[in-house]
């Protein structure tokens, strides 16, 4: 699938990887839907981007919200062929913490938004590509989600961020799998770290020692070169149902 025919939605598309990578697709003469739920960034992505974009505002923990959004943005874009989930969030703390154990609550959220929220968006997506004309190989769509080394190698203080993208490397295979029929691929990127807006409150020490246990090239990916793994991704039609590490070869120590 050349990026000149893509139709896509993009969760976390207001900042970040997801942004990047909608900039990325805009640049190749893709037409995006950017989901978010930080309103005035993504009015502002989307200002940004230009008459090829489009910010709704979507909770992506939300089924009725995920099938009503997804919806208006094939409706707005006149087609869906493309859905890449990058909306997440850390739901750093430990199981037994200082203060006690950890409440439910920061767990299930975690959950409910990094992966409760990809299997919506997947869902609702793939409702509506199954019936698009098939192209090459049969192709009517390809689904991308976002997952993290940490599914691998989850630090202490990640346990539920850890649980969140391990489930969202185990439902790549079974999801490309039944998804073979109807000719959507699924494909997962697993980041290392990366420069988002959540490291830019950092001190410079930290993002310092953070750049230097990486072991090569010594600091962090970019979005850029996250939005060129997803392109590569679109691409290239016999990537399916796979995850790819994008880490520099780092391995995430204890803590």
């Amino acid at each position: 699938m050349q990026p000149a025919n893509v139709c896509a939605v993009i969760t976390g598309g207001a900042s970040g990887l997801g942004l990047a990578t909608a900039r990325q697709l805009v640049a190749h003469g893709a037409k995006v839907a950017l989901l978010d739920v930080q309103a005035e960034r993504g009015e502002a992505a989307a200002a940004e981007l230009g008459p090829n974009a489009i910010f709704l505002h979507t909770d992506v923990t939300s089924e009725n919200d995920a099938v009503s959004r997804v919806g208006e943005a094939k409706d707005h874009m006149q087609g869906l062929n493309v859905a890449i989930n990058c909306a997440g969030i850390l739901g750093a703390g430990r199981v037994l913490g200082k203060e006690g154990p950890m409440p439910l609550s920061l767990f299930e959220t975690t959950v409910r938004v990094n992966l409760i929220g990809s299997f919506n968006i997947a869902k609702a997506a793939a409702n509506l590509m199954q019936h698009n004309a098939p192209g090459k190989d049969g192709e009517r769509g390809v689904i991308i989600h976002t997952a993290s080394i940490a599914a691998y190698e989850g630090q202490i203080g990640q346990a539920a961020y850890s649980a969140s993208k391990g489930g969202v490397v185990g439902m790549t295979l079974p999801m490309a799998r039944e998804f073979a029929r109807i000719g959507i691929r699924v494909m997962t990127v697993a980041p290392g770290v990366f420069h988002t807006p959540m490291v830019d409150s950092m001190p410079p020490a930290v993002y310092e020692s953070l750049c230097a246990q990486v072991p090569f090239p010594s600091r962090l990916g970019t979005g850029e070169e996250y939005a060129e793994t997803v392109a590569f991704i679109l691409q290239n039609g016999y990537m399916n149902g796979s995850v790819i590490r994008m880490d520099g070869a780092i391995r995430l120590a204890p803590k």
